[in-house]
């Protein structure tokens, strides 16, 4: 197994230890949860840009890079569902647009077809990751002291920055999440409506 497929199983991985920290009653629990959704997320960068400048991009790697990548922000949405961060059906939104994704690429290479990520797509995995760090940030910098305070508690019109830029980008994410998905659909109709 090559580097770049080696960092894509440790995502599943470290997905898989965020949600068991996140939804532990470990001191720090967030803090930790924090950490290990951010080495995940350099993961996705580094697996990329490694296969890409080594030539290793392999079939394991096309498949199960974007499936690490929609499995780790999914279980971010629906565990903020759970904790009453984000409403549902904005998770609804993220985890909707992930499957029919999914379900276009599936359909697209049963007719040997290789459906490219668009620049869209691109942005709103960023927007996804962003709004996720941030909640975990909103949710733990009061535990990093003094620090903390420092750099995420100023507050901006009666409430700590960090709140404002958490909803912001919430609201972003979501938004992207949608559009990204529907042009996706609309450009590439002809796949699925020939089966129709």
């Amino acid at each position: 197994m090559n580097l770049p497929n080696k960092l894509t199983v440790s995502r599943f991985i470290l997905t898989a230890a965020f949600l068991v920290v996140f939804f532990t009653a470990l001191r720090y629990h967030e803090t930790i949860a924090l950490v290990l959704f951010c080495a995940a997320s350099l993961t996705d960068y580094f697996d990329g840009m490694i296969a890409r400048r080594d030539k290793l991009i392999t079939n394991f790697g096309i498949l199960m890079d974007p499936l690490a990548d929609k499995i780790l922000v999914c279980s971010a949405f629906i565990a903020f569902v759970d904790r009453g961060w984000i409403p549902a059906w904005m998770a609804v939104i993220v985890v909707a647009r992930e499957l029919a994704i999914t379900g276009l690429r599936l359909v697209a290479a049963s007719k040997n077809l290789v459906l490219a990520a668009e620049g869209f797509g691109k942005h709103k995995t960023i927007s996804q990751i962003v709004v996720i760090i941030a909640a975990l940030v909103k949710s733990s910098y009061s535990e990093w002291g003094a620090v903390g305070r420092a750099i995420f508690g100023w507050e901006l019109f009666g409430s700590p920055w960090v709140n404002w830029f958490t909803t912001l980008s919430l609201w972003v994410a979501v938004v992207l999440t949608f559009v990204s998905g529907a042009i996706y659909l609309w450009r590439n109709r002809q796949i699925y409506l020939q089966d129709m």
